[in-house]
């Protein structure tokens, strides 16, 4: 018999899907992928080479310290500090992770008891929800909308029931909008955490892709008293299956995360993390050559977003593209399986992350120029 805490959660979307995908593969369906946001370019070169030298170390093979490697907790700080002007102590107010999803939920044991409540933005990413019903939080959904540029309107916050509330995830840039926040957000959001005694955390995996500048809440002064930060390697470095996250904030804020850390894993393979030391030393020209590959597809995309009757904001950051239906005579979860079906292109449905996502759909950039032109070519001569 299972426990009551997973009649509060279904199996992620992904999950699902991708095994109706791969059915429709098995029966000789050529399925161009646009769903999900795993980078599909290469690491660093530098970062292949640092994994392979760290085998022959004596201690490679050994358990590693709950806390990472001194010299990837230094990594980090010289990291924030170099791209974000955020200055952090790496032996108190940095915490490796084995992925930032890991954090989401390490932090949401470490913060909140059952009964808590938990303000998740809609659209956001789903894990938010799950992972406070699987502690048995309650969440309570913000909306964000296009006219605010998708930004959370602090008036109708304060509207709300904030008694009990202790933890408010955001993420920006967002996703799956790719909204960017302004610094003046920012600085809204920390005074507005602490005016109402609620932790913040932005969630921050995006801020290398296809933006002007590199955003962190931490650049917010007094933020480090009232937010934390969750960021990756998995987007802004191709290293998605390496699962190597980072969580950075005030000292007792990490011990806390920690406690809860080192209870749940024995440390990240000494390998990995001497890759992620390597990759946290990119020069600038990797983010540049990184996105103009990106750019170059999100062109293409915008083009079938066009053809597919949908229409998209320019001016958004991250690994995809937000398109809204013209036409609302399907809903967005039978418009995907239409596309699926008929032109065997798989995109996301907007449904998936919250009802503020009706009538939208979320295309991935993660895959080849070659794919993009052939699912125009589809949609063009079917």
């Amino acid at each position: 018999m299972t426990a009551r805490r997973l009649e509060s959660v279904q199996e992620y979307y992904f999950s699902k899907k991708l095994r109706e995908v791969a059915g429709l593969i098995l029966e000789g369906k050529d399925i161009i992928n646009m769903g999900i946001g795993s980078p599909d370019l290469a690491p660093l070169p530098s970062v292949v080479k640092a994994l392979k030298a760290s085998l022959s170390h004596p201690k490679a093979h050994q358990y590693q310290s709950y806390q990472g490697l001194p010299e990837l907790r230094q990594g980090i700080a010289d990291f924030y500090q170099r791209h974000y002007q955020v200055a952090v102590d790496s032996t108190s107010e940095v915490l490796p992770l084995m992925g930032s999803k890991e954090g989401i939920l390490h932090l949401s044991m470490a913060f909140l008891n059952p009964g808590d409540k938990v303000l998740i933005p809609n659209p956001g990413y789903p894990t938010y929800e799950s992972v406070t019903r699987l502690v048995e939080a309650v969440p309570v959904f913000y909306d964000l909308k296009p006219e605010n540029n998708w930004e959370p309107d602090l008036a109708e916050l304060d509207k709300m029931d904030l008694e009990g509330v202790k933890l408010l995830w955001v993420n920006y840039p967002h996703m799956p909008t790719g909204a960017n926040a302004k610094q003046a957000v920012f600085e809204e959001l920390i005074n507005w955490a602490r005016k109402n005694n609620i932790l913040l955390v932005n969630d921050n995996p995006y801020s290398f892709v296809l933006t002007d500048k590199p955003q962190s809440v931490l650049t917010t002064p007094g933020a480090m008293d009232v937010a934390m930060e969750l960021n990756s390697l998995s987007k802004s470095f191709n290293m998605a299956g390496w699962r190597v996250g980072m969580l950075l904030g005030n000292e007792a804020n990490i011990k806390a995360v920690l406690k809860v850390k080192s209870n749940m894993d024995s440390g990240m393979f000494y390998g990995i993390q001497q890759g992620a030391i390597a990759a946290l030393q990119a020069p600038d020209s990797w983010f540049e050559e990184l996105n103009k590959v990106y750019d170059k597809r999100r062109q293409l995309i915008y083009e079938l977003a066009t053809l597919l009757g949908s229409e998209f904001d320019t001016n958004s950051s991250g690994l995809f593209v937000w398109a809204k239906l013209k036409d609302f005579t399907l809903d967005a979860e039978a418009f995907i399986d239409k596309i699926l079906y008929e032109y065997e292109l798989f995109i996301t449905p907007g449904t998936i992350f919250g009802s503020q996502g009706e009538g939208y759909i979320r295309f991935s950039l993660c895959v080849e120029e070659s794919q993009i032109r052939k699912a125009i070519e589809r949609i063009t001569t079917r």
